[in-house]
């Protein structure tokens, strides 16, 4: 299980927010929808979306309790009633509720088993209901993969690496576009949208690599990390620089899917 830096976290995903506000403002509110946040993290999307709708109820669940209690430190308040924070997996989704949307951002590409979480999104979703997802498609950050590839051959590294598999779960639309029908879902958009995630300088993107690529780095001694990371910049960088205003950017792919519960 991996152990997530909650605070480091918020500090480091301000694209993977405004990746989450675009979703939000495709969902047209009435301000009254309940909602599923499956992979809420740090709470602030999740917050942002009871702040939409006054008139109805967001829960956010999140697998990692470190993520839970964050969350619900940070935006628990009388000022928004209609929000919750649980801890709970996304491959077993259980509530009392019944949800007029299931929306993720930025999560399901760690989770191992997506017909799962399927499943358990249609089971707690209305009929017409909506499930909305944007993760880590097919291609995302593959110039990043190369470097740690690359890097976790070398004799320095290897041996922290044996028997390691790729942590990650990129799919593609056509995958999707299988597994909905079987949960009762009715696609209305699948697509992967190439997305340009741009780091304030080499700390930004060192910031980064610390706190969202830890299947890597945290298979290293604690008091190695820093130094696999320094190596992956000196990669990194040296194949795609810092730009005029220095910059670094990363090439990520989402795949996104919109779809409707229908009558099993």
């Amino acid at each position: 299980m991996l152990q997530w830096n909650a605070e480091d976290y918020a500090k480091s995903s301000s694209a993977q927010t405004a990746w989450a506000h675009e979703l939000i403002t495709k969902l047209k509110f009435s301000g009254n929808e309940t909602v599923l946040d499956v992979g809420c993290g740090d709470g602030k999307m999740t917050a942002e979306l009871a702040r939409r709708l006054p008139n109805g109820f967001v829960l956010g669940i999140d697998s990692s309790t470190e993520m839970v209690d964050f969350a619900a430190a940070e935006h628990l308040q009388p000022a928004i009633a209609n929000l919750q924070f649980v801890c709970m997996d996304a491959r077993k989704i259980e509530s009392n509720r019944t949800f007029d949307v299931v929306f993720s951002n930025a999560v399901l590409h760690w989770v191992d088993d997506h017909p799962a979480f399927l499943r358990g999104a249609s089971q707690v979703l209305r009929s017409s209901g909506k499930l909305v997802i944007s993760c880590g498609g097919k291609g995302n950050a593959d110039d990043v993969v190369r470097v740690f590839e690359a890097l976790i051959q070398q004799s320095t590294w290897q041996p922290y690496f044996t028997n390691f598999q790729f942590p990650y779960f990129f799919y593609s639309p056509d995958k999707y576009g299988a597994w909905l029908p079987e949960f009762d879902f009715q696609p209305v958009r699948l697509e992967l949208v190439p997305k340009d995630m741009t780091h304030l300088g080499k700390e930004g993107l060192a910031s980064w690599i610390r706190t969202t690529w830890m299947p890597y780095i945290h298979r290293v001694p604690e008091v190695r990390r820093e130094e696999l990371i320094a190596e992956f910049l000196e990669c990194y960088l040296d194949q795609h620089p810092l730009d005029r205003q220095g910059n670094s950017h990363v090439k990520m792919v989402r795949l996104e899917v919109e779809a409707i519960k229908v009558s099993g």
